[in-house]
């Protein structure tokens, strides 16, 4: 989408091209200026080296996870398109639902100069390509049919075209599209623009659920499911529509491109070389300085301008199931809780070296964060999906608004956080400037 393509610029921006000390004119966070030199920890150089050394593991682990649980997501899906049954397309979405457990807590090693999204340095070598495998939202109606206002079937999609296929918006490409395959997705892939998205999860999850229209929103809705109900996608899709065959390649097309591009980014890790050069060693060693403001910067980042605005704030601020992350599967709830699982187990590594005072600080502002995202995941398994939790007469609203602003606040802490290892960041650093909501929205 175009804040994760922002931001990814930005942050690298930030970090290469201002150097090492990031001068903003943002104001730092309420902590930054503390001078209670008695209650400081000197963090020594090995002490830094251990932390990346943590951070590079657990990296490999969860990209690892990751790679395994979409090669059998892949698995279930060839499973389902050579015999496509009730039962086999509950076992794709259940793949599906389960490889997006572990892909979420990878999130927060984007926006740190890393092979994921990289798009200088070493790390720029490895493809850069988290665009192929979790850019959000699409527009669904470039991939496959959707039904509009009046309850009929669009059409003028890949999957309904044969021959050459142009997507819409600027500079965009023709593409043939006689046939589907890995190579066809990646070239329509963003072709055109950020939201002709063709590859990747949210893809997939599109052409398993199909549209979810729970409420009117932009438009009048005149199909309703209900509070628990996600996209409902028939199998006749497979097994009788005019262009079941090319939604099979589709499904097994992207299935495979994903497989490939998370195999890219564990190699990148650990064959690759990126973990020896995050840690100081080999050829292409960064120092740990510049590690350090990159991993910060990106941490930051993440929880106050990508998880606590784009994918919380905006979906709260329209609101509509379209600004939602997994908007097709009603899985939302389980992006935030596992992107922040993520951004947790990445500040454990760093906060056991800082003070008393700050460790105790951070861990007031996760404690409350964790409770309010508890709320959210336990209200979308019992009574309704994120979709009706944001809507403004909702009992839920204030707890999402508070999780996000509270979000956004650890964010600017992160600021404090860099500076007990000696790195100069402002909130500026930590904010992406075309934000599309503010905190106090």
């Amino acid at each position: 989408m175009n804040f994760q393509k922002t931001i990814t610029k930005l942050s690298i921006v930030a970090i290469f091209s201002l150097g090492l000390v990031a001068c903003g004119g943002g104001s730092s966070s309420p902590m930054a200026n503390n001078d209670d030199s008695s209650d400081t920890t000197i963090i020594t150089a090995d002490t830094k080296n251990t932390a990346l050394t943590a951070y590079a593991n657990l990296a490999i682990s969860n990209y690892q996870d990751a790679l395994d649980d979409a090669k059998k997501l892949e698995t279930a899906i060839k499973n389902f398109t050579d015999t496509p049954t009730d039962d086999r397309l509950q076992l794709a979405k259940d793949a599906w639902l389960q490889s997006r457990e572990s892909y979420g807590i990878t999130e927060i090693f984007r926006l740190s100069s890393g092979p994921i999204d990289a798009e200088d340095g070493f790390a720029s070598t490895f493809g850069a390509n988290e665009g192929q495998i979790n850019a959000w939202p699409l527009d669904e109606n470039m991939i496959d049919y959707t039904i509009n206002r009046n309850n009929e079937k669009t059409s003028g999609n890949i999957i309904d075209t044969e021959g050459l296929f142009t997507p819409t918006g600027t500079d965009a490409k023709e593409v043939n599209i006689t046939t589907i395959n890995t190579q066809t997705l990646a070239q329509l892939n963003e072709n055109g623009g950020d939201a002709n998205v063709a590859t990747g999860y949210h893809a997939i999850e599109f052409l398993l659920w199909g549209q979810d229209q729970d409420y009117a929103s932009f438009v009048a809705d005149n199909i309703s499911h209900g509070a628990l109900t996600a996209g409902q996608r028939p199998l006749s899709d497979y097994t009788e529509d005019v262009n079941k065959e090319r939604r099979k390649d589709y499904l097994n097309a992207t299935a495979e491109l994903m497989v490939d591009d998370l195999q890219i980014v564990v190699d990148a890790w650990t064959s690759g070389g990126y973990k020896d050069a995050l840690i100081g060693e080999g050829d292409n060693a960064i120092a740990s300085s510049t590690a350090l403001q990159n991993i910060f910067a990106g941490m930051g980042l993440f929880i106050k301008s990508e998880l606590a605005n784009e994918r919380i704030s905006v979906a709260l601020n329209t609101p509509s199931e379209e600004d939602e992350h997994s908007c097709f599967s009603d899985n939302t709830h389980r992006d935030i809780a596992l992107n922040y699982k993520g951004f947790e187990n990445v500040l454990a590594i760093f906060k056991t070296n800082l003070s008393d005072t700050l460790q105790a600080s951070l861990t007031t502002q996760t404690d409350s964060i964790t409770a309010k995202v508890k709320i959210i995941n336990d209200t979308a398994k019992e009574t309704r999906h994120f979709d009706y939790q944001i809507q403004p007469n909702s009992d839920d609203y204030e707890n999402i608004k508070d999780a996000k602003n509270e979000m956004r606040a650890l964010g600017d802490d992160i600021v404090n956080v860099a500076s007990a290892y000696n790195i100069d960041l402002t909130s500026t650093d930590v904010t992406d400037d075309e934000e599309t909501s503010t905190r106090d929205n």
